[in-house]
């Protein structure tokens, strides 16, 4: 984020920059019921969707499910699953099932009997459509064998097989090995997005708010000093919220006051604001938010972007949860995949989820952050008046408008980051 686009006068900057420094973490409001959800590494997939979904979070700590591990957090936990690691599980074996269900649809992926090999042609029959009840851990084998992979580059048309293939694609990717036994372990190692490193409670909530922000982390989990456990797990919505319980002081209710643009909101310009058209195949919508690492976006129609509607990454969950929902669909598309999950969603109104959280350039900040508080959501699309979209303000974008970065300030805790992160064989810090 650019430090140069914020508007805020520097003393006030400072001045709340030097009060967050002091406050330590220890005086974060504690998760609800002052219990963290955790989750083992054994769990399967779909019952940790079912986890996270049931207690209405994105992401929960893995444990480590061996009884012969280390005393400290490095032993206990194995890092943080959240939507994002199964989005990427999704795509990569929707495309790998897709083409194991058929030899047609091999053809059909642009891969060819050639790229799957002769076992794997095999494995797969004669061309045109595997009866599901055929489809063997073999066939699938064969297919991953055969070099067939996300990074092999089936990418969009692979997944426009699994598109098409409908209720036999959900029946293999819910109930066929190996996708049906995969362990939030697997997932956790395979797919890093963010590091899991934890901080003390004595830790500033200066920190805290800079991870969050400049730094893109998603959730940073609380140990006790001394203590492998983890005692709170702070988000950007939390963050958000707590921000929101200010109000009445007078650097929060003038900050509040002022209305986006003063602020040089949104921090993205129209052109890099990245949308789905109402029309693109739903697990495109989610490739696309992969590609991009970002949680959602918005839904457009005809040339001037219209907003009609958006995709956040947690609906994949509507996917694994209730593939009875999609089973007749031969080709999904982004606007079949919202009225349908709107029908499901009390209070959805007008056959989708609920309509996406807007706002205009001229909205005060304290009424995007009223809007973002009162939903789980991690972001408000600014729109004109013909409700095209001109851009995005998201949860990271509002809690840096109330800090920046000293100097060197968090380069001890980086290092220290990079230093375990290396120790769990895991990638860098995302500092983008």
């Amino acid at each position: 984020m650019s430090q140069s686009k914020k508007k805020l006068p520097l003393s006030l900057q400072e001045s709340l920059t030097s009060a967050f420094a002091q406050i330590p973490v220890s005086s974060f409001p504690d998760v609800p019921n002052g219990r963290v959800i955790e989750i083992p590494g054994d769990t399967s997939v779909l019952d940790a969707v079912r986890i996270l979904s049931e207690h209405n979070i994105r992401a929960a700590p893995v444990l480590n499910p061996e009884s012969g591990a280390p005393a400290d957090w490095k032993g206990r936990y194995l890092g943080i699953i959240d939507y994002s690691a199964i989005i990427l599980w999704v795509l990569e074996n929707a495309e790998i099932a897709a083409v194991a269900l058929s030899a047609g649809s091999a053809t059909a992926a642009g891969v060819g009997m050639g790229a799957l090999g002769a076992v794997g042609v095999a494995a797969l029959g004669a061309p045109g459509p595997a009866a599901v009840a055929g489809l063997t851990a073999a066939a699938v084998g064969a297919a991953v064998a055969g070099g067939l992979t996300a990074e092999k580059g089936v990418a969009k048309d692979g997944l426009t097989a699994a598109d098409h293939l409908g209720e036999d694609f959900y029946k293999v990717l819910l109930q066929q090995e190996p996708f049906k036994s995969t362990t939030v372990r697997s997932i956790v190692e395979s797919y890093r997005w963010s590091p899991f490193v934890p901080i003390t409670l004595d830790t500033s909530m200066l920190t805290v708010l800079l991870l969050l922000s400049k730094y893109r982390l998603r959730n940073v989990p609380v140990i006790e000093p001394d203590k492998p456990i983890i005692k709170n797990f702070i988000t950007q919505t939390g963050v958000v919220k707590g921000l929101q319980q200010c109000k009445g002081r007078d650097w929060f209710d003038y900050i509040s006051a002022l209305p986006l643009s003063d602020l040089g909101l949104p921090f993205m310009s129209l052109d890099e604001v990245i949308t789905v058209n109402s029309g693109d195949l739903i697990l495109e919508a989610f490739k696309c938010m992969k590609d991009n690492k970002i949680g959602g976006v918005p839904v457009i129609e005809g040339p001037n972007r219209k907003l009609v509607g958006s995709v956040s990454i947690r609906d994949i969950r509507f996917l694994l949860l209730r593939p009875d929902l999609f089973s007749n669909f031969r080709q999904l598309t982004v606007m079949e995949f919202m009225k349908t999950i709107g029908s499901t969603v009390p209070d959805s109104g007008n056959g989708l989820v609920k309509p996406p959280l807007t706002c205009s350039a001229d909205s005060s900040l304290g009424s995007v952050i009223d809007s973002i508080a009162s939903r789980i959501t991690h972001r408000i699309y600014v729109v004109d008046g013909d409700f095209e979209v001109v851009g995005v303000v998201t949860l990271r974008d509002v809690i840096s408008c109330f800090i920046y970065e000293p100097p060197g300030y968090c380069d001890n805790y980086l290092a220290s980051a990079m230093d375990k992160l290396e120790d769990k064989g895991a990638g860098s810090v995302d500092t983008n």
